[in-house]
C-alpha cells in the first residue's frame, strides 16, 4: 500500500512500437493517495516495474489506455510474474471495450502451461490469476477511494475508436496522462491547472524520408494520430499546467534538445523529456532521474 501523502509518477517506458534498448514500451507507475496504479503494460514494463522498486504483487489496478500492442504486449508476463512475486489477490484491470475479450484470450492461450505450474509448484494461493475486469467506453470517474480519484478522458487516436487518457487527483494536486492522442480539446479541458501533464510526442520533421517498407503515405498516417512536438507546447499552455513531461517518443531516438525547443514555442513553463525510470514527485514538484533532481 502506498504512503497516503505520496503522489508521484514513474515513467517505466517512454518508447513506441519501434524497439529501442533505451526506451521500453509504454507504461507508468502512479502512486496516488493509498493507491498504487500501473498504466499500460508495454514491452519490458514488467522488468522496469521491478527496477523502479515495485512489483506486480503491489499493484492495486492496471489501467489500459487503448488496445495497441505497444501498450499491452507485456500483459501476460505481468500476470504470471505477479504470481511469482506472491500476489495473493485478484488482478484488477480497467480498459476500453474489448479489453475483457483480449485479456481472456491471453489467459486461454497460456492456460495449459499455467495449470502445470499451479499443480507442480504447490503454492498457497492462485488468487493472482483471478481477474476483475472493468470495461468503460466514455469519460468519467473510475476509482474514488483511499484518498484518490482516478478519471478517464476519451482522447482522439482515430482510427482507434476507444482511446483514453487518465486524470489522477489527491491532496489538492492533479496529474494527467495523455495516452496516445492527436491534439484534443477534451484532454486540454481536463488538464486545466494540472500540476503535471505527461504527454506523448512525435518529433516534427523526423522520419519524413521513406525507407524500407515505409512510404511517404505511411509516415504521414502515423504522424496524423499523434501530437507533434511543435503542437504539444500549445496544449500545455492552453491547459495552464505546472510542468510538461514528454513521453512515448516517436521516433525513440528523437533529439531531446530539439523536442524541448519545439515545445518551448508554445509553452514557457517547465518541460522535461522523459526517460525510462524518470520519477516525477507531483506533491513536492520534483523530477529525478539517475543522480539528478530538479524542482519545478
Amino acid at each position: 500500500m502506498a504512503d497516503a501523502s505520496e503522489f508521484s509518477v514513474t515513467l517505466l517506458g517512454t518508447g513506441c512500437p519501434n524497439v529501442s534498448p533505451r526506451r521500453y514500451g509504454a507504461g507508468q507507475l502512479v502512486r496516488c493517495g493509498d493507491l498504487t496504479i500501473l498504466v499500460d503494460i508495454g514491452a519490458g514494463v514488467t522488468h522496469r516495474l521491478v527496477e523502479a522498486g515495485s512489483n506486480g504483487a503491489e499493484i492495486d489496478a492496471l489501467l489500459i489506455t487503448h488496445i495497441h500492442s505497444d501498450h499491452l504486449v507485456d500483459l501476460y508476463q505481468f500476470i504470471i510474474s505477479s504470481w511469482h512475486q506472491s500476489r495473493d489477490r485478484p488482478q484488477v484491470i480497467y480498459g476500453p471495450p474489448g479489453i475483457k475479450r483480449f485479456v481472456n484470450a491471453q489467459m486461454d492461450a497460456w492456460k495449459e502451461e499455467r495449470q502445470l505450474r499451479i499443480e507442480f509448484e504447490k503454492r498457497t494461493s492462485t488468487a493472482g490469476f483471478e481477474l476483475e475486469i472493468h470495461e468503460f467506453h466514455a469519460s468519467g470517474v473510475l476509482i474514488d477511494r483511499d484518498g484518490a480519484k482516478v478519471s478517464a478522458v476519451r482522447v482522439d487516436h482515430d482510427p482507434i475508436e476507444y482511446a483514453f487518457g487518465f486524470v489522477f487527483e489527491a491532496n489538492g494536486k492533479k496529474l494527467v496522462l495523455s495516452g496516445d492522442t492527436r491534439p484534443c480539446d477534451a484532454l486540454i479541458d481536463v488538464s486545466q491547472g494540472a500540476d503535471v501533464l505527461v504527454h506523448e510526442v512525435f518529433q516534427h520533421g523526423r522520419s519524413r524520408e521513406p525507407s524500407g517498407t515505409r512510404t511517404a503515405q505511411s509516415i504521414e498516417q502515423v504522424e496524423s494520430y499523434h501530437t507533434l512536438s511543435t503542437d504539444v507546447g500549445d496544449i500545455a499552455r492552453k491547459a495552464n499546467v505546472g510542468a510538461l513531461i514528454l513521453t512515448h517518443l516517436v521516433p525513440p531516438d528523437a533529439d531531446p534538445a530539439a523536442l524541448i525547443e519545439d515545445a518551448r514555442q508554445g509553452f514557457s513553463g517547465f518541460i522535461a523529456v522523459g526517460e525510462d525510470l524518470m520519477h516525477i514527485d507531483v506533491a513536492r514538484r520534483r523530477v529525478a532521474w539517475r543522480q539528478a533532481t530538479v524542482g519545478f
